[in-house]
């Protein structure tokens, strides 16, 4: 598995893993929630030398942004509701673990709760795109 905890800073191999690897994530994520193409982009900011950067999963209705921005908590994924792909504020913030991205299903479960996009357990369309 993947360690998120280890720092990007000043470690440019680090932050190239980290990138490749939560967007990888985040693909995944965005097939376990059955988001229809064209609804969502990944995109990726890897930021100065000092910080890990960000790479997000930007839906039509939600917003699921993965970085090291909360490591000494242990949260560093921020969730929350959007208007579109150009609301970039969006609804109450919601962090989760970075080590929930070793756990697609339980980490869709999360932003299906907070969201209501994707599909619930029992495959029912929660809120349509």
């Amino acid at each position: 598995m993947f360690d998120w905890t280890k720092s990007c800073s000043y470690d440019d191999a680090q932050k190239r893993r980290f990138h490749a690897t939560a967007r990888s994530r985040l693909k995944q994520l965005a097939a376990a929630l059955r988001l229809p193409p064209g609804t969502f982009e990944i995109r990726s900011n890897r930021g100065g030398i000092a910080v890990s950067g960000e790479v997000t999963l930007h839906h039509d209705r939600a917003y699921v942004q993965v970085g090291q921005f909360g490591l000494s908590s242990g949260h560093g994924i921020l969730i929350r509701t959007c208007e579109g792909r150009r609301d970039y504020t969006g609804g109450a913030n919601h962090f989760a673990a970075l080590t929930l991205l070793d756990d697609i299903p339980a980490l869709a479960a999360t932003v299906h709760a907070i969201t209501g996009v994707g599909r619930t357990a029992s495959g029912t369309v929660a809120r349509a795109a």
